[in-house]
């Protein structure tokens, strides 16, 4: 079973894309950059674009039968990997407990002049 999910209340996709797919008890996510959903624009400053992320990530996580706690691995890409520090301090504050697999890396650029972009992979909540 494969399904294409789109939710609303999440930033509307800068391609072609879905925020997410289930196949089976699996949640797929499309990379979340930090824009605030209401205007589509960036939040200012690598601190406020990990926390929008993540809430981002968040508000798709609910609307496809998911949360935080059910997330298995994460994937950060940074635009500067000097980053790393303060978004490991954000991070850590929605994550804890059993932790995720993760894999952090520095990109060339990221879409819209983003400073952060994070994608997931979730089991669906029984």
């Amino acid at each position: 079973m494969r399904k294409s999910i789109n939710v609303a209340g999440a930033p509307a996709a800068v391609g072609p894309y879905v925020h997410a797919v289930r196949a089976d008890k699996m949640l797929f996510l499309s990379g979340q950059l930090g824009l605030i959903p209401e205007t589509g624009q960036l939040a200012e400053g690598i601190e406020a674009q990990t926390r929008q992320s993540l809430e981002n990530l968040k508000t798709v996580l609910l609307g496809a039968g998911s949360d935080l706690d059910h997330v298995v691995k994460t994937v950060i890409f940074l635009a500067d990997i000097n980053d790393f520090a303060a978004v490991n301090e954000i991070y850590a504050q929605y994550f804890n407990g059993e932790l995720p697999a993760r894999s952090c890396v520095q990109a060339g650029a990221l879409p819209k002049g983003g400073l952060v972009e994070i994608e997931v992979i979730a089991v669906v909540k029984e």
